[in-house]
């Protein structure tokens, strides 16, 4: 039996947020449940307003006429739409205190109830940030962990794309309608992950990507989610309300630590500080979660070859984290245009990365007769 327009309907009454509506169906057990009692017997529910209770049992025709325009536009966008009666609605979701009334799907529902990790982090990410969160993506992808973010720009994006280029899965929560993409500079993305994964959203086809909809769905991406880790955060970041909502719903929350003299690291470092866990590879998130049976040993970078003495002492000076040309200039002590034909002959070799903002990163560990 189709119930999704009952579910719908309760969905689309006002006052009936999701932890009422759970409370509710916890009381009566079903939607059609909740729709048949009576107005003495939802009376004593002291948890439901008055104007909850007006609206359910006098003016349900304005709800029911929303779940039917809700149910004809999914059926033209061609999302799945998810109650919580639906055998493919995600079980971990369900447990939390307020699970979303109803999910609208673009790509593979089955794939909301498989393993996975959430990563999240700072829309204006540095370049390391952005480097970690797209490699650790990828390898926790790698063991079959399907990897949800918020689809935003920065570290979302990166996690995204690694979970994709590793060729796995990814889950995306909109905090918008599935017929808006937002940013829209992520439109190819958004149709790489309905091909090859899911894009998920609570909210009514059609609804705008308004502000205060993004903390909402923070929760959904930790409650999906076997953990979640957070790569770059600031002090008061909203990045740091998806952690500690995991925490209240009982999931692992990981740190990745930066530079202490970094403002986007020290939402990382207060979040280790109150006892979340240190990311140092992938093998500390398969370790906690007891999925370390083949976790890879962290990465290390190769060592250069022998360089000629200024280009040796140039390199020297660079560093995992992207330096700026104007600090390397005055920590070598060369003219500029010199250091920059250096940069450039190092950067052919592959043993450095030229980044936006005149950065740059080694790729490579100094020959020890180098140092």
């Amino acid at each position: 039996m189709d119930t999704r327009h009952q579910w719908l309907t309760l969905a689309f009454t006002p006052g009936l947020g999701p932890a009422t509506l759970k409370k509710l169906v916890l009381r009566f057990g079903s939607a059609t449940q909740i729709l048949a009692a009576s107005r003495k017997d939802l009376a004593e529910c002291s948890f439901l307003r008055k104007d909850s209770l007006t609206c359910l049992c006098d003016q349900r025709t304005i709800a029911a006429t929303a779940a039917d325009r809700e149910l004809l536009l999914s059926e033209k966008t061609g999302t799945t739409l998810l109650c919580w009666n639906d055998p493919l609605f995600p079980p971990m979701l369900k447990e939390i205190n307020d699970p979303p009334s109803f999910l609208h799907v673009l790509g593979s529902p089955q794939l909301l109830s498989a393993p996975g990790i959430a990563m999240v982090g700072a829309r204006a990410a540095s370049s390391y940030g952005l480097q970690v969160a797209e490699r650790l993506a990828g390898d926790l992808a790698r063991h079959d962990l399907v990897i949800t973010s918020g689809f935003a720009l920065g570290i979302d994006t990166a996690a995204h794309r690694g979970a994709l280029t590793a060729g796995g899965k990814t889950i995306a929560v909109m905090g918008c309608g599935l017929d808006i993409v937002y940013p829209r500079q992520n439109r190819k993305l958004h149709e790489q992950i309905a091909t090859h994964g899911a894009i998920i959203s609570e909210t009514p086809l059609g609804t705008l990507p308004e502000g205060f909809r993004f903390p909402a769905r923070n929760r959904i991406i930790s409650g999906l989610s076997l953990g979640v880790v957070v790569v770059e955060a600031a002090h008061r970041s909203g990045t740091l309300i998806t952690a500690h909502q995991a925490l209240e719903q009982g999931r692992d929350v990981f740190a990745i630590p930066g530079r202490i003299d970094s403002p986007k690291s020290e939402g990382c470092h207060r979040l280790i500080q109150e006892g979340a866990k240190l990311v140092h590879s992938v093998a500390d998130i398969l370790e906690e979660l007891a999925l370390a049976i083949s976790a890879p040993s962290p990465k290390t970078l190769p060592q250069a070859p022998p360089l000629p003495a200024e280009e040796g002492k140039v390199f020297a000076l660079l560093e995992v984290y992207p330096r700026n040309i104007e600090e390397i200039i005055q920590a070598a002590q060369l003219p500029a245009h010199r250091i920059s034909e250096i940069l450039l002959h190092l950067e052919l070799q592959g043993l450095v990365a030229s980044l936006p903002g005149k950065q740059y990163q080694r790729l490579a560990e100094p020959h020890s007769s180098s140092v």
